[in-house]
């Protein structure tokens, strides 16, 4: 090839390559820019911030005391690991995948904790191995195969165990409450599985008070009752055993139409607080950081994930939850809302976790995203 027309082909490659930069760039902003951040609307002195939207299908989040933030999922069994999320040059990897339905992530004793539908499996010493992440180990194959209800928010407690929920395998039924329908745990090892709480149809959030050290959690209410019957609920547990209400009470006071006339609502532990019906009440984290108004020091944050089959859509938001000295819910409000244009989402809120400094990072299964809230008065 001649000098001069062998310069003219490089350049026009170097072009063309630049060209496929410039146009990947040019994607990226744009998938930024589909995200419309500025209808979040949030109270006076809140701002909100993308954390990455990189993180398709993200669902509970757990932090490593060192900062990473570890994300599982409903895309393709994967958990992701987000490093330096609070710094503003956040990096994303995947540390595990092939996992069914990985929605739940904890972390202890520089081990990651990730649920799958049967399962829960661990990575150990993950942080030094973020590139090329550990062989997840079988801690316990203990559980349901349903995927109905089967997707697991989990946990550890104050007291060292992991926290492990199990849901109803329909809509209504009676199910085996020892197998079904409850709340349980074990050890890190997974020996010494117990049930916990019975009669919850589905939950997807727990935490445990500051200050009382007791289990709270929501629960989803059942569907085709209507569209503003049962409501989802914010429970607390104040003794190992108690009873919920499912499948025979929904929401404290409405009787099932098929299992009602079996047992009485005033049998069961009756909601700390009614959420609306559909609304998808899933992760639910009490705040206790130090940076928002101390109005909001140990209230619940839950994220609602939003209605499916309901004619006018509900949820698509955070709302707060603010209690008093004895845990009465005395006030329900609104925190972030404005995933919803009209009747379609954009975003879909899936759990909230209180970051290091204080601010709440809202996880996004819909758009992928993990945000971030401050006050910045």
């Amino acid at each position: 090839m001649r000098p001069a027309l062998h310069f003219m082909v490089s350049a026009v490659r170097r072009m063309f390559v630049l060209g496929i930069v410039l146009l990947a760039g040019a994607s990226a902003l744009r998938a930024l820019a589909t995200l419309p951040l500025d209808q979040v609307r949030l109270p006076p002195g809140f701002r909100i911030d993308l954390v990455t939207d990189d993180v398709p299908g993200a669902r509970a989040m757990a932090m490593s005391p060192s900062g990473t933030l570890f994300v599982g999922s409903l895309s393709e069994g994967k958990v992701y690991a987000v490093s330096d999320p609070l710094g503003g040059k956040p990096r994303v990897r995947v540390v595990a995948n092939g996992l069914r339905a990985p929605a739940g992530v904890a972390f202890r004793d520089g081990s990651l904790y990730a649920s799958s539908v049967s399962k829960i499996v661990r990575l150990d010493n993950i942080e030094s191995r973020l590139d090329d992440p550990p062989a997840p180990v079988v801690v316990s194959d203990r559980f349901p195969t349903e995927a109905h209800h089967g997707w697991k928010f989990i946990a550890f407690g104050p007291d060292g165990y992991l926290y492990v929920p199990v849901g109803a395998p329909c809509n209504v039924c009676a199910p085996d409450e020892n197998r079904y329908a409850n709340i349980m745990k074990m050890k890190p090892d997974g020996s010494d599985l117990q049930v916990v709480a019975r009669g919850v149809r589905n939950t997807v959030g727990f935490d445990w008070h500051p200050a009382t050290r007791e289990l709270w959690f929501t629960d989803n209410g059942r569907d085709r009752m209507g569209d503003d019957v049962p409501d989802d609920e914010l429970n607390r547990a104040t003794a190992a055993g108690q009873h919920f209400g499912y499948p025979y009470c929904h929401a404290g006071n409405v009787a099932d139409p098929e299992y009602g006339s079996k047992r009485q609502c005033s049998e069961f532990v009756p909601p700390v607080a009614r959420l609306g019906a559909h609304v998808a009440a899933l992760g639910m984290r009490f705040y206790t950081g130090t940076q928002f108004p101390p109005a909001y020091r140990n209230s619940v944050f839950i994220a609602e994930h939003g209605s499916w089959d309901r004619s006018e859509p509900s949820g698509y938001r955070v709302v707060s939850v603010a209690l008093d000295g004895s845990g009465k819910a005395v006030r329900q409000e609104v925190f972030a809302q404005g995933w919803l244009r009209g009747r379609k989402p954009w975003g879909r809120p899936a759990d909230v976790l209180v970051a290091p400094d204080g601010s709440l990072l809202v996880s996004d299964d819909l758009a992928g995203a993990i945000y971030r809230i401050r006050y910045t008065p």
